[in-house]
């Protein structure tokens, strides 16, 4: 995963076109996040996380890929970005304390990954009925899609080796299918969402070992359309 990270400090002594002010105690930090290639991502979401109190302050892009917060001075803090459904470390910044109201340029780059592994899924053994501690994890997808709906998804259904292919296949199909409806079942739109089943044909472990069936038994979610 490849990542940039520049910020520019500026003091402002008069902030009558800011929306948000800086103050003697908090500055203020004005965001822009793209891609590589300069392209705004919109509706991310960007976490900063003291290390002092471990208090998050979390904020999202707009239409632009801007946004702008308030963060306390004299700590620092971890930057986390959403990448989809997973939590990243972008970078650590320091923000001082000194006398004035500081304003910072924090520019972020980001290319957002395609295929995720939907971890925290669970099926009843040999059926495609989900368990309950499946529910958290799917209902963080649901809040990533409403996030961004313009996206549109398949949903991959994966097996092990074992047993046969023709049943594996239709485990594998079945299992991507209860994903789609329990999304659809929470308000998301049919047209957005594939499912599709590929039983034991993309492993991505070494199917001789538990370990490794293991690894192979999951729900990859990918980015077909933004």
């Amino acid at each position: 995963m490849k990542t940039f990270f520049y910020i520019i400090v500026l003091i402002y002594y008069n902030f009558a076109f800011c929306q948000l002010q800086p103050t003697e105690d908090k500055s203020l930090m004005k965001i822009k996040v793209t891609d590589f290639k300069n392209k705004p991502l919109s509706n991310e979401r960007i976490e900063f996380i003291s290390r002092n109190t471990k208090k998050s302050y979390i904020v999202f892009t707009n239409n632009n890929g801007t946004c702008e917060i308030l963060l306390p001075e004299g700590e620092t803090y971890d930057i986390n970005y959403r990448n989809f459904i997973e939590d990243k470390n972008y970078s650590t910044i320091y923000v001082k304390n000194e006398k004035g109201a500081f304003t910072y340029n924090l520019n972020i780059k980001f290319e957002p990954e395609k295929i995720f592994i939907l971890r925290n899924v669970y099926f009843e053994t040999g059926k495609s009925t989900l368990l309950p501690e499946s529910f958290p994890a799917l209902n963080t997808l649901y809040e990533a899609l409403k996030a961004k709906p313009t996206l549109k998804i398949e949903i991959a259904g994966h097996t092990d080796n074992v047993g046969k292919y023709e049943d594996n296949l239709i485990l594998s199909q079945n299992r991507a299918n209860a994903v789609k409806q329990y999304l659809i079942a929470k308000g998301i739109k049919p047209d957005r969402l594939i499912a599709k089943g590929y039983a034991d044909t993309q492993p991505i472990a070494d199917n001789e070992t538990p370990e490794g069936r293991a690894m192979n038994r999951r729900v990859e979610i990918r980015i077909i359309e933004e």
